[in-house]
């Protein structure tokens, strides 16, 4: 019998969340699954990591299913370093992160928790891929993922991810039939356009909320963002290498030593 994959399972909504729940439904079907997820929602925590206070692990159950689960007070980052080397003590096959409650998609991958937990992931040497559907409430629903889910993992699985590299998932918020496919794509240039919302709490503090609006700079058709407006669903390959290696020669030309 073939020996079933062991799946490392992560998110940054939290460890009761929806597409949490969806995405270990998901994995279970492909092979043994250890769960290592925020106890608590972890949002654009990006790739924050815990060094200057205590980390906490517990092991719950909060389902039916034959995973295995932790809860972490720590960050998604947090989770993986802690999912590699204290609780399973080697690489798993592969690791995944979401289904995220909400984009990922463009600039988002940035500040992502859900996408700094792959990226950790690959940055460890294991294969990943964050998923996201592009719904931010916390019921949304995830099932028309479940399928498209699968196929991008099992293909994963089968041919690889190089080393360096892992994939960004964002699904449109659609019932399965109206998903038009799947397409590799580019990341899009684009922005927040930030605004903060002053006002004063009943001690007569000032405080600020972040609001904004995102500006997609890209009028490209290979990029996640019209892919997503097109009802198909992105996937992009992603590195944690941001060197800009177009540059170097550039900057090789400036006095830097004189």
């Amino acid at each position: 019998m073939k020996k079933r994959p062991l799946i490392l399972v992560t998110n940054d909504d939290g460890i009761t969340a929806p597409g949490l729940r969806t995405l270990i439904s998901v994995m279970n079907t492909i092979g043994d699954v250890v769960v290592v997820a925020p106890d608590s929602p972890q949002s654009a925590m990006g790739h924050a990591i815990t060094i200057n206070s205590t980390l906490f692990l517990e092991k719950v159950k909060i389902d039916d299913g034959p995973q295995t689960e932790y809860s972490c007070s720590g960050t998604p980052a947090d989770c993986v370093k802690l999912g590699v080397n204290e609780i399973l003590g080697k690489k798993p096959d592969i690791c995944v992160s979401g289904i995220n409650h909400g984009s990922n998609s463009s600039i988002n991958v940035i500040y992502s928790g859900t996408m700094s937990a792959a990226l950790e992931a690959g940055i460890e040497g294991v294969p990943a891929i964050g998923f996201s559907l592009l719904n931010y409430s916390w019921g949304a629903k995830f099932e028309a993922c479940k399928s498209f889910v699968k196929t991008i993992t099992e293909n994963a699985l089968k041919e690889g991810i190089p080393k360096g590299l892992v994939l960004n998932v964002n699904i449109p918020d659609l019932p399965e039939k109206d998903i038009k496919g799947i397409k590799v794509c580019r990341q899009a240039r684009a922005s927040w356009k930030e605004e903060f919302d002053k006002r004063t709490n009943p001690m007569g503090r000032e405080y600020y909320w972040l609001t904004g609006a995102f500006v997609n700079e890209d009028h490209g058709q290979d990029t996640d963002e019209w892919a997503l407006a097109n009802n198909y669903i992105s996937v992009v390959p992603v590195q944690y290498d941001l060197t800009a290696h177009h540059f170097i020669q550039d900057l090789n030309t400036w006095n830097l030593n004189d």
